[in-house]
């Protein structure tokens, strides 16, 4: 049953949910200029709405859409995605799971900003056999519970939650908005989540419990724990020259802990600093008014994710793909052959959902394996079937 006293602190088309299993993801899906194109999951920054990187993606000279299908997914309690009191980070990863089989995703690539970027580390680092890829954008596996802007960030929300909502007009909210929130872009995000389209005005995201989260000696939405793994395969992390969340001289440290294929490899093209002390929205890269800026941006991305993305991690890049022999994986002493399970070079990326190996084998006339098809212990197919 629906909590209908709390029903006023849930945007428009988000519900509250008492089942944690019933969450519903929402967002935008931003279709790629291509046929069969791989999948991108893009989460925002803690209150930020995911609709805001609309326009970075959908930009006339971003070609991240040449490679990929992208959905700006708002996590729980944010947007129009359903509320729930939990912000653990296993029931977060949870939600993206489940909005991929609903949307029949077998694979994707997942990647954020700020705390988005926490999330998707989280998520991919718990499962593994779902993603390609991670992507962090200013934000990733680090604990910042005393960094100067989380503080700020929390005294916003500790003050604004103070506001009895339903007795103040939207221009009072935001004259108070105004007052408490004194940084440009995070004094915007919190206007952008007013709704004022009912009779009093509403947060269009679960202030009580991002309040009750914030309180915790390790909140949900600024610690890393250790209990979310790491992820071993191919990574892209870009961080603000003079980023205030993540500090180069010692919080680089974290990344490779949890991102090994990283130790060693700052600065590349997979783990590197953008920008310059003259960058104007610092934190907020994709929101930049300066075009070139925006380019390289969305250049790095789309280099990586058409290069590295979903590389098998002994090749350097695709372009290696098929001219280096990749090693089998362990041996197997009963085919007397020495070899062990063979490692495919690629695996489409939605198999799970797709008749394109079927297609082929009927085109090819030949069998190879199947789903769940399995020989015993020691046997090879006949090689006409292959």
């Amino acid at each position: 049953m629906l909590n209908k006293i709390a029903l006023r602190f849930i945007s428009a088309k988000a519900t509250l949910r008492d089942n944690n299993n019933e969450v519903q993801l929402r967002g935008k899906l931003i279709h790629g200029r291509f046929k069969d194109l791989p999948h991108l999951i893009w989460l925002p920054d803690l209150i930020e709405p995911v609709e805001n990187f609309k326009l970075f993606f959908k930009g006339e000279k971003n070609k991240i859409l040449d490679v990929r299908n992208v959905h700006l997914l708002n996590y729980r309690n944010f947007g129009s995605s359903d509320h729930h009191h939990s912000f653990d980070m296993d029931d977060i990863s949870n939600d993206i799971i489940r909005y991929m089989d609903q949307n029949q995703i077998t694979m994707a690539t997942i990647g954020g900003h700020g705390f988005g970027a926490k999330v998707a580390t989280a998520t991919a680092s718990n499962n593994l056999n779902r993603f390609t890829g991670v992507m962090c954008l200013d934000g990733g596996p680090v604990d910042q519970r005393y960094h100067e802007p989380y503080l700020e960030l929390k005294n916003y929300v500790m003050e604004l939650s103070k506001l009895k909502l339903e007795k103040h007009t939207a221009q009072e909210v935001q004259k108070s908005i105004d007052k408490v929130v004194t940084e440009p872009n995070w004094n915007f995000i919190f206007k952008q989540n007013l709704n004022t389209t009912k009779g009093y005005p509403q947060w269009d995201f679960n202030m009580e419990a991002l309040v009750s989260n914030m309180k915790k000696v390790r909140p949900d939405v600024a610690t890393w724990s250790e209990r979310y793994g790491l992820w071993p395969g191919r990574a892209f992390v870009l961080l603000p020259a003079y980023s205030r969340w993540v500090h180069l001289p010692t919080n680089t440290l974290p990344f490779y802990d949890v991102f090994p294929r990283l130790q060693g490899t700052f600065p590349s093209n997979d783990f590197n600093i953008f920008g310059s002390d003259q960058t104007t929205n610092n934190h907020w890269p994709h929101d930049s008014e300066n075009q070139d800026e925006l380019f390289h941006l969305s250049n790095k991305m789309w280099r990586w994710l058409r290069y590295k993305d979903g590389c098998h991690v002994l090749l350097s890049d695709k372009t290696e793909a098929g001219w280096f022999y990749i090693q089998d994986r362990g041996t197997d002493a009963s085919t007397g052959t020495g070899q062990g399970e063979i490692t495919p070079e690629h695996v489409h990326y939605n198999w799970k959902y797709t008749h394109v190996y079927e297609k082929s084998q009927k085109r090819r006339g030949t069998e190879a394996a199947a789903h769940g098809q399995f020989l015993p212990k020691g046997q090879f197919s006949d090689e006409s079937k292959w």
